[in-house]
């Protein structure tokens, strides 16, 4: 029993601000656990800054040119690439940045749109999801790949996001509105965007995050009652997670890389 509780065990790093902040959030982990990803917010300044923790140390990601604030979302399996998006803290604007080699680069905007945000990544850094905003402030999930931003589209209402991405990059997930506008999940590969429907009794879904074979996806539902319940999906059904003692609410954010 000792060996068993040993292999159990848990250890909680606390892993820091950077010099002059007071908060930060930790959004994105490499496969092996050693990088760590997020956000600090200085509330001097008042301004955000993307960070890449690796061996007990914080790095400021800097920002893109013309940006001051920045916020990481995703990164690569081996930790090399990072993703999110730099913010124009004065007009509102926010770019979707790919950072590798100490280097960030502006992924820029898909043709009719304005602004985007990355928030995930293929296992290898070469896939990166997102979203993107029009001047009429429709929004579309997208995909960048070689240089070149792909609309995923819609399930027939007027704004979509994309979260998470698989391990090889063909299988994207995220929420879109329908043609009713109701929040509904979607899983997209092929070309394909595919309603994943809603959990009964629930009558909006959200899809979070996605196993790296893109087979299993995790979120929640919610009803008119103000209920929220974490979700599963995998062989085209959803399963409720439960929620924890007498709690009312759950909400699920990550799944591992087989989906169990």
């Amino acid at each position: 029993s000792l060996l068993a509780t040993a292999g159990w065990s848990q250890s909680l790093t606390w892993l820091g601000t950077l010099p002059g902040s007071l908060q930060s959030w930790a959004h994105g982990v490499s496969a092996d656990g050693r990088v760590v990803v997020g956000r600090v917010w200085n509330s001097t300044s008042r301004q955000l800054r993307a960070f890449r923790w690796e061996n007990g140390a914080m790095q400021d990601l800097g920002a893109l040119p013309g940006y001051d604030q920045s916020e990481a979302y995703g990164v690569s399996a081996d930790g090399s690439v990072v993703v999110g998006r730099a913010i124009d803290g004065t007009t509102g604007q926010f770019r979707a940045f790919r950072w590798v080699n100490g280097v960030m680069q502006d992924l820029g905007a898909p043709p009719g749109y304005d602004r985007s945000w990355a928030y995930g990544v293929s296992s290898d850094g070469s896939v990166v999801v997102g979203l993107a905003t029009s001047p009429a402030q429709e929004a579309r999930a997208i995909r960048w790949e070689n240089g070149v931003w792909q609309n995923l589209g819609t399930l027939g209402g007027n704004r979509s996001f994309a979260y998470s991405v698989s391990s090889d990059g063909s299988v994207v997930v995220g929420v879109s509105r329908d043609a009713t506008q109701r929040v509904r999940p979607f899983r997209w590969a092929n070309g394909v965007m595919q309603d994943l429907g809603a959990l009964p009794g629930y009558d909006q879904s959200y899809a979070w995050s996605v196993s790296a074979d893109g087979s299993v996806v995790v979120g929640w539902a919610s009803n008119a009652d103000g209920q929220y319940r974490a979700i599963r999906w995998a062989n085209g059904v959803w399963q409720d997670l439960g929620v924890l003692g007498n709690g009312d609410h759950s909400e699920a954010w990550g799944v591992s890389s087989d989906g169990s």
